[in-house]
């Protein structure tokens, strides 16, 4: 087994925070246990680019019991939790390639040691990987084992749905992302409540009575804008699409271009998966003191070169936090660098919410498995069925019961004939 890890000497840390993480997943925990027993992943071999975090432990775990092979790199520098890493390695034998702070350099390398495996299906949160499987520097022997694969998360899926577009995407991905039980709970519970874990943590900023600004009313942009109202901010909501504009306003939002809004800001948050949504022009119109944070995919929605270009110093105002005096000698400061914030400068999302998106990523391997002969060369949504299950699971692990409908009901939902 091979793997490259900061260091085997935080197994048993790790091990204590992965079996903690797993007492709120149990449905992970139950299609587990299945797997143990049937074993539907026999043969395939998985290369997973994902956060590497108690909860991803938990389904890496998860995959080995199914049968499968996996081994796991790190979907953001910043996002590794070592002693999770160690413990994988340690305690389940799991290769591990990531290490917290790791350089670009290092990043990449892991990705490439990942596919080494030679990997049948493809894991991603973000499209690295897959990125990096159809590159040209790629092995094209590697892509030609794939049989498919499966994206995480929003970033990922526009970027595979671009490729699929143009017709270079060489095998099938199920947007795990786009599954009902991933966005509306993921994406809004858990980014919402995530963001603002990693912001606290980094600054210990008093919520109540700041002015946040929030770029993007897509559902993690709900989930923040929601969260800061619930905590006492005076919340504005930037946005470049009309429809999620008017909701945003229709939910109680106040709605400003952004020029206009950074002026009122003491803390900005972009969450658009977008590029540049925080420019020059923006820096230099917010106020003294100025909190930035990102909780998109890629650190690129703020535009850190020209940050860069219009400050006169850079130092560490406190852990997670780079202060930027700019020559009018005012301070701008920003959190983890830029990235994933809330994994970046916390522990991302809760367990119980990563229950079900890891749930989703379980049954779709699951389901590649018995289906791959029938997959053609595009992004497929999560089958129904599978957003269903999960979706009961969760209901049975929350101990709530539903009705189901009456045959009478039944027939008149199926039906046209019964009017008035």
């Amino acid at each position: 087994m091979n793997y490259d890890i900061k260091t085997t000497e935080l197994a048993s840390a790790g091990k204590q925070r992965i079996d903690w993480a797993n007492r709120f997943m149990p449905v992970l925990d139950s299609i587990r246990e299945r797997f143990q027993n049937e074993r539907p992943l026999d043969g395939l071999r998985v290369a997973a680019c994902l956060h590497v975090t108690t909860e991803t432990a938990n389904l890496m775990k998860t995959l080995k019991a199914g049968g499968a092979e996996a081994v796991v790199c790190a979907s953001n520098p910043l996002s590794t939790q070592d002693d999770v890493a160690a413990s994988l390695v340690v305690d389940e034998k799991i290769g591990v390639f990531a290490i917290n702070g790791e350089d670009t350099e290092t990043y990449y390398k892991h990705i490439d040691a990942a596919l080494d495996m030679q990997p049948t299906i493809t894991m991603d949160d973000g499209a690295d990987l897959v990125s990096r499987l159809h590159s040209e520097e790629a092995n094209p022997a590697l892509l030609e084992q794939v049989v498919a694969g499966t994206e995480e998360t929003t970033t990922g899926v526009i970027r595979l749905k671009s490729m699929a577009t143009e017709g270079v995407l060489k095998y099938p991905i199920i947007a795990v992302n786009d599954a009902r039980t991933k966005h509306f709970f993921d994406n809004r519970y858990g980014t919402g409540q995530s963001t603002l874990d990693g912001i606290i943590r980094a600054t210990n900023l008093l919520i109540a009575g700041t002015t946040v600004v929030v770029a993007g009313y897509g559902w993690c942009g709900r989930g923040v804008a929601n969260r800061a109202r619930g905590l006492g901010a005076n919340v504005i909501v930037t946005e470049v699409i009309p429809l999620k504009a008017l909701e945003a306003v229709m939910d109680g939002f106040r709605v400003l271009p952004m020029q206009k809004a950074v002026q009122e800001a003491g803390l900005v948050i972009t969450l658009t998966g977008d590029i540049h949504v925080l420019r020059q022009e923006h820096f230099k119109a917010m106020k003294d003191g100025a909190i930035i944070a990102n909780s998109g995919h890629f650190n690129v929605e703020i535009d850190i070169p020209a940050l860069e270009k219009l400050s006169v110093d850079k130092g560490k105002a406190r852990p997670y936090v780079e202060v930027y005096t700019l020559g009018d000698g005012k301070k701008l400061y920003l959190i983890g660098e830029g990235r994933l914030v809330n994994l970046a400068a916390a522990e991302g999302h809760p367990a119980s919410v990563m229950d079900m998106s890891f749930a989703n990523q379980a049954l779709c391997l699951e389901y590649i498995a018995q289906n791959r002969d029938n997959l053609e060369n595009r992004v497929y949504d999560v089958p129904e069925s599978i957003d269903e299950t999960v979706a009961q699971l969760k209901l049975e692990a929350f101990g709530i019961e539903i009705d189901t409908l009456t045959a009478e009901q039944e027939k008149y939902l199926n039906s046209w004939e019964m009017g008035t």
